[in-house]
């Protein structure tokens, strides 16, 4: 199995940038509700997985920043307290697998750092519902109807 059958493309994810400030982050993540997203270098690249415990932390440290000083900080001065581990996009299922089950998502990367899309455990554990239900990989049952 390749890692591209479960990727979420670049385009349909939220993400941000170093450059993005506190309350740009804090909007965004609340809009969507998510509560993790990831960080891009000026590059492109996968800097980094921001969660609302690195926000909060990061007001809880910083008591001269009020919620109307957020627009203020850049996201490149927020210390990101989890290394979320990104995967290139030719890594096996193992290594993808076993972050999984540490992240909600996996970045993925090509081959030169470059953030193409993330991996969601979600999309991994329906995937392992569906083996597990009809006995049979994705890859068999679509060479059956094919």
């Amino acid at each position: 199995m390749n890692i591209a059958f479960f990727l979420l493309p670049k385009q349909e994810v939220v993400c941000m940038t170093l450059e993005a400030t506190l309350r740009q982050t804090l909007e965004r993540m609340e809009h969507h509700r998510y509560t993790a997203v990831p960080i891009l270098d000026h590059n492109g690249g996968y800097a980094g997985t921001l969660t609302e415990g690195d926000l909060l932390w990061f007001m809880k440290n910083n008591p001269n920043v009020s919620f109307d000083q957020t627009h203020k900080v850049k996201l490149a001065d927020v210390e990101m307290r989890l290394a979320n581990k990104a995967v290139s996009i030719d890594a096996n299922m193992e290594d993808l697998v076993s972050l999984a089950k540490v992240q909600n998502f996996v970045p993925v990367i090509d081959d030169m750092n470059r953030f193409i899309g993330i991996v969601r455990r979600s999309d991994i554990i329906d995937y392992c519902e569906k083996v597990i239900v009809s006995g049979k990989s994705v890859d068999e049952e679509e060479m059956a109807a094919g």
